[in-house]
């Protein structure tokens, strides 16, 4: 039988699934995870011009967050539309 190699993130997921860290979910409160989910699918693309100075602050500012700053961006956009 041959052995699968599983990448770090893999190994993260089966770890926590022998920990048991999952749960089982309604059908209900799946669906409104789903929808949650479908809501931050990024389908559309925008192209914009920034102050050099503000585009270095919000690269540092999602730098220090830990996350990429298109996602940052995206997430500030979100957050300010709703």
């Amino acid at each position: 039988m041959k052995k699968i190699k599983l990448s770090a993130k893999e190994k993260a997921i089966e770890n926590a699934l022998v920990k048991g860290e999952y749960r089982s979910v309604s059908q209900t409160e799946f669906q409104s995870i789903a929808a949650a989910v479908a809501r931050r699918k990024k389908d559309a693309v925008l192209n914009i011009r920034v102050n050099r100075q503000d585009l270095d602050s919000l690269k540092q500012k999602a730098r220090n967050l830990g996350v990429p700053y298109q996602s940052f961006i995206s997430e500030l956009l979100h957050h300010y539309s709703v």
